[in-house]
């Protein structure tokens, strides 16, 4: 990379939208970026008070990732200086994590020229995610449906949902080895395919753009949101009670606790106003989906591989 400086792009995401479990996500007009420089060795730095916090050497998450990346693909990575900004939320289950894992892939393939598929960069991301639901997003944009085991990673991009979005997001973080940890380890045969149609029934819905029908099966997911609900006291009202004001229906974004609606078009400022004045505890935020996914520009520079 003969270089002045390379900006990364990635949007934040909401995984799960209630009873699509590991599965279901969308990308959401938040976003990480990263300037990067050439430089003598790793340095990572935020101004942002978001990231005041964020590790500074090889331990960064992002520097991992691509490390690891590069080893995989045999290629050298050089060190750089990158300048991290964003308006994600930490711990609040909006993808921070995942946008990062996403960023440190593209980076990874700019700097080596590895010329990496997006399948390529997916499956890489999922494994080291564990599930496809959260990075997909990142990586595509819009709305995604996957499927991840040992063997491979599925992904169906389903386009960019025609709703806007309200976001209640707290003040307290929740980190998702909490919220892992109060889910059952196994479900009864019978509940698995209750919880598996209802499931099928929310992306039936939302690709006949029936967000009627899909926030209705928001409330009835039984594979998570109600074993958290002890985590985050408001939720289980919260997603009962969404359409009084105003939403198709709600779901807690990815672990939590932050707790996504989906609202029609040009209604989003009277929902939120709405959700302010019953939950004043929560910061309520108006949003969209995301239609692009990581995106990359090179800035006054060429770039070329090592």
């Amino acid at each position: 990379m003969e270089s002045e400086r390379l900006i990364i792009t990635v949007p934040a995401s909401s995984a799960n939208l209630g009873p699509g479990f590991d599965s279901i996500g969308l990308a959401v007009n938040r976003y990480l970026t990263l300037e990067v420089e050439r430089a003598t060795s790793w340095e990572f730095f935020s101004r942002d008070p978001e990231l005041q916090e964020i590790i500074q050497d090889e331990n960064n998450l992002i520097y991992e990732v691509a490390h690891a990346l590069a080893a995989k693909v045999g290629k050298e990575l050089p060190p750089c200086r990158v300048h991290m900004m964003s308006d994600i939320p930490l711990a609040r289950g909006l993808g921070s994590s995942a946008a990062a894992i996403i960023a440190a892939i593209e980076l990874a393939n700019q700097l080596t020229g590895a010329s990496l598929s997006e399948e390529e960069k997916m499956r890489f991301a999922s494994v080291w995610e564990g599930h496809p639901d959260n990075v997909g997003p990142c990586l595509y944009g819009g709305l995604i449906v996957g499927s991840h085991t040992e063997e491979d990673t599925k992904i169906v991009h389903c386009g960019v949902p025609t709703v806007e979005l309200v976001l209640a997001v707290p003040s307290s973080e929740l980190l998702t080895k909490k919220a892992r940890e109060v889910l059952p380890q196994e479900l009864p045969f019978h509940e698995a395919v209750k919880g598996s149609s209802i499931s099928n029934v929310l992306v039936a819905a939302i690709l006949k753009d029936n967000w009627e029908l899909a926030g209705e099966m928001m409330t009835r997911d039984i594979f998570h949101q109600p074993h958290r609900a002890a985590l985050i006291p408001e939720l289980t009202e919260m997603i009962q009670n969404m359409k009084q004001y105003g939403a198709y229906g709600a779901a807690l974004s990815g672990a939590g606790p932050t707790v996504i609606s989906f609202v029609p078009k040009g209604r989003g400022k009277k929902v939120a106003s709405k959700l302010e004045r019953a939950y004043p505890c929560f910061e309520i935020e108006l949003a969209n989906p995301d239609a692009f996914g990581v995106q990359v520009k090179k800035e006054n520079t060429r770039f070329s591989s090592l």
